[in-house]
């Protein structure tokens, strides 16, 4: 029988060719461009002289960028691994039979779907000043003057429980679907063996949704490591720059100190960074599906 004329190879990677210089352009270009920035003494107006890894050498040395990195691992830590833990836990509350299911869902996800802007208003107008709600109660449980964005580690602490807050309805719709996945009649047999709710979760639950455990913390991690807009909308990277992560400092330096060498570099080593943790937790989801 023979098989349906179709178009050659050929004819189809010329169909191809403008989408992919049009990829090439919008995507690789700026990397290179951006890579060949890294490598000069340039500004926003000017693209400098050439220096090497001049660049990368000084922000390596430079204690504000290693500050910076400090904050950026705790600011992700807990914004993966706290997010994680609150959208797993209201995931398995979900998947039982409580009335009005579907409402407390829908408010769930309001943290994820209210722009991010109205929600730094609303966390500003509740922790900023000493007349805020937060500094109010804080005061009249005789914690004293409570500011929370003005002492360097109540902010650090406010920035990643706000991230927490914004998150948390990702990692829940992503639990909720990996749970979805898992068989009932695994849970009637292990009730059936005796086990406790602990080693339904440890031995069957967690194990079971591995998979798209992984899949959400690189997801994750890429969002917390690149989020700009929660620190500078919530505390601008202050105070003293105690929540200054890696993508602000980049921010700073290229917008705001003119440094645009520099300031790409931050932004080249975070890069790697990321690449890093991806190729590891990449392989551990292979290794769960080898298994």
């Amino acid at each position: 029988m023979k098989g349906r004329p179709g178009a050659s190879p050929w004819t189809l990677f010329a169909f191809a060719v403008p989408s992919l210089v049009l990829l090439v352009l919008l995507n690789l270009y700026p990397v290179i461009y951006a890579a060949y920035q890294s490598l000069r003494d340039g500004s926003l107006i000017s693209a400098g002289d050439f220096v090497g890894i001049e660049n990368y050498v000084d922000v390596l040395a430079d204690p504000e960028f290693w500050a910076s990195a400090r904050f950026t691992v705790i600011f992700t830590v807990v914004g993966v691994f706290g997010s994680w833990v609150v959208g797993l836990a209201l995931a398995i509350l979900l998947k039982t039979r409580i009335p009005g299911k579907t409402l407390f869902r829908v408010l769930l996800l309001l943290p994820w779907v209210v722009p991010v802007v109205v929600s730094a208003t609303a966390w500003n107008w509740l922790v900023a000043t000493p007349q805020s709600p937060f500094p109010v109660l804080a005061q009249s449980l005789g914690l004293g003057n409570v500011l929370f964005l003005a002492n360097p580690l109540l902010a650090q602490i406010t920035v990643c429980v706000f991230k927490v807050w914004i998150s948390f309805p990702f990692m829940m719709m992503m639990m909720a679907a990996a749970l979805e996945s898992v068989d009932n009649n695994v849970y009637e047999a292990s009730r059936v063996d005796g086990a406790s709710r602990w080693k339904t979760l440890t031995n069957i639950t967690l194990p079971m949704i591995s998979r798209s455990t992984y899949i959400s913390w690189i997801l994750m991690t890429i969002f917390c490591v690149n989020d700009f807009t929660t620190i500078f909308l919530l505390t601008g990277g202050g105070p003293v720059n105690a929540t200054q992560s890696l993508v602000v400092l980049a921010y700073n330096t290229v917008f705001l100190n003119f440094d645009t060498g520099p300031g790409v570099a931050v932004a080249f080593l975070m890069t790697l960074v990321l690449i890093i943790i991806s190729v590891v937790l990449f392989r551990q989801i292979r290794k769960v599906q080898i298994l």
